[in-house]
């Protein structure tokens, strides 16, 4: 923030606007693009412990090859936010239960220059979060259905790789891990066995998800897109929506009062 030149400006309460459109943005090219590369280069080691980050750093760092003033302008919010949230990290408790559940969601063709679907996922382990992401598809989707399926598919994948670190650590995880989308159709695709049109070109992921599914190692539920926690990971939010699901992420300050 010294660098930026920003220690006395006014802290904002949310790091994105809601609606933005970096990705159209018409302005003028920055004359010195390394400023802007060293900032988002910073903020993306941030994200390591700052979840609620994820979705706009994502968002930056596709414009590191020519940014513009205005993708500067979103970087310098973004310190602001940090600003006024300083202490803001996860706490591992040592009383925690070592239960692992996910949320995952997908924006279907949220890329306006490419439409490509964005995939984004949250695990639990007891209460704090301990694996997150959000990322492009690589392949466009040509239903929502299909997006929130693979964005299921790449979750299921973390989830069992999560399982098998566990056991190598001595932590040996007997329930069944709890999967939450907000899809009504991925998921009848998940438990449905026939495959018809529509899911042939999904079909490995359809195989892959089900057979962890019958062996009882997931269990997959229907979770309303008002409570989707991995919401905050695929689209800019508004201020309230924002600050209640980043406090159910489990971001604390430790140094606040009670």
């Amino acid at each position: 923030m010294e660098e930026s030149g920003l220690l006395g400006s006014k802290p904002t309460d949310c790091p994105r606007e809601e609606n933005h459109k970096l990705a159209l943005a018409k302005g003028e090219t920055l004359d010195d693009p390394s400023r802007y590369r060293c900032l988002v280069g910073r903020l993306i080691y941030l994200r390591i412990t700052r979840p609620e980050l994820c979705y706009v750093i994502h968002i930056l760092s596709q414009f590191m090859q020519e940014p513009k003033e205005e993708h500067m302008d979103a970087a310098r919010r973004v310190l602001r936010y940090l600003k006024g949230t300083p202490g803001y990290g996860i706490l591992l408790r040592s009383n925690y239960n070592l239960q692992i559940r996910a949320f995952c969601d997908a924006d279907w063709g949220a890329c306006p220059l490419a439409r490509r679907s964005l995939t984004r996922y949250f695990v639990t382990l007891g209460g704090p979060p301990v694996s997150w992401k959000t990322k492009k598809q690589p392949t466009v989707s040509r239903s929502s259905a299909e997006a929130e399926y693979r964005s299921m598919a790449v979750n299921t994948s973390e989830l069992i790789w999560l399982m098998a670190l566990l056991a190598s650590l001595g932590v040996f995880h007997t329930s069944t891990m709890h999967l939450f989308c907000d899809s009504q159709a991925a998921l009848h695709i998940a438990k449905n066995p026939v495959f018809y049109e529509r899911t042939k070109h999904i079909e490995l992921d359809c195989h892959f998800v089900r057979e962890k599914l019958e062996a009882g190692d997931l269990a997959f539920s229907y979770l309303p897109s008002k409570h989707q926690l991995a919401d905050i990971f695929t689209k800019a939010l508004r201020k309230k929506q924002f600050v209640i699901l980043r406090d159910k992420l489990g971001m604390i300050d430790p140094h606040a009062p009670p």
